[in-house]
């Protein structure tokens, strides 16, 4: 089996170590460390990242991440699994998807161990945990008052991927290419694969999004060979296309599709009202396709996305 080194700790096989990763001092001077849990077989196999809270108000993702690893649901009989509930500290500390200096950590790889803070950051994971992984799933959620439909985000061109992502089972298959500086494409730079799911929005708990994380995760450990656990799933639905419908007045929005739903060219989606009943304009679905995404706002302003309408 290959030597595996983190942060200067050797993990032997058939090892669990915990280490914390000293990031930098918060302006209290108290120390803020990177928790890496890692759990090693004694049989050689895959060495797989599961992490959670890249962004940090996209509390789905700790969560399942943080029960699968407190629940200890996977169990390697091959292999390596490395669990990274929180990766963004600061953020989840100020209920925000960036750093205090409004950089986006998905937006700063390799990274700097001189630059902003979501840039050393950056450097730790691009040189302590992308040498040391196989493959990988970064739990995200959508945006505030933007949920996801639980879904998978690869690359149709990484093919190694895709398979991955119709192993992890979950209903939508989205084709996203690799994004410059993103943590899924300086992976796959070093020819490792990430897939990136996606359930709910940030800054509220949504538990089957949650359940839908740890399912598909199960699953593509075990196409993976990391676990033996097979679950049932349904065939995924391969989203080739897809954008967003926007609103072309403001007002109070009022959906009459749910996210999820298959919704035909011409469909109403939704009604756009004023305040006083006086203005009612329908919002129609574009083309044929599947609520993927939606605006949970009440209110909302002309040029707003509302529906995420995905083509297969």
């Amino acid at each position: 089996m290959k030597e595996m080194i983190i942060n200067g700790v050797r993990i032997r096989p058939g090892q669990s170590i915990n280490i914390e990763i000293a990031i930098a001092r918060l302006p209290t001077h108290t120390l803020i460390d990177l928790p890496v849990f890692i759990r090693r077989s004694k049989e050689d196999g895959p060495v797989v990242l599961i992490s959670g809270g890249v962004h940090g108000d996209e509390i789905n993702g700790i969560v399942a991440v943080k029960r699968m690893l407190e629940e200890e649901l996977l169990q390697p009989v091959r292999g390596t699994i490395i669990y990274i509930p929180l990766v963004n500290v600061y953020g989840f500390l100020s209920n925000s998807r960036t750093f205090p200096d409004g950089r986006d950590l998905n937006r700063s790889f390799p990274g700097n161990n001189k630059g902003s803070l979501a840039s050393q950051i950056a450097y730790i994971l691009t040189n302590e945990i992308i040498p040391v992984i196989d493959y990988g799933i970064d739990i995200h959620t959508g945006g505030r008052m933007l949920g996801n439909y639980p879904q998978i985000r690869v690359d149709f061109k990484d093919k190694v991927g895709m398979e991955m992502a119709k192993a992890f089972g979950a209903r939508f298959v989205l084709n996203s290419s690799h994004i410059d500086k993103s943590f899924r494409k300086e992976a796959f730079k070093r020819k490792k694969h990430i897939l990136v799911y996606e359930g709910g929005e940030s800054m509220r708990l949504d538990e089957f999004s949650v359940e839908e994380a740890i399912k598909g995760t199960k699953r593509m450990l075990n196409y993976l060979g990391v676990i033996d656990e097979d679950i049932p799933m349904d065939e995924p639905i391969i989203i080739k296309e897809s954008s967003w419908t926007r609103a072309k007045i403001s007002g109070i929005f009022t959906p009459v599709v749910q996210i999820g739903d298959e919704v035909k060219k011409r469909q109403v989606l939704a009604r756009i009202s004023d305040p006083y009943g006086q203005v009612k304009v329908p919002v129609k679905s574009s083309s044929n396709g599947y609520v993927v995404g939606l605006n949970n706002s009440p209110v909302v302003n002309a040029g707003d996305a509302l529906f995420h309408i995905g083509k297969d």
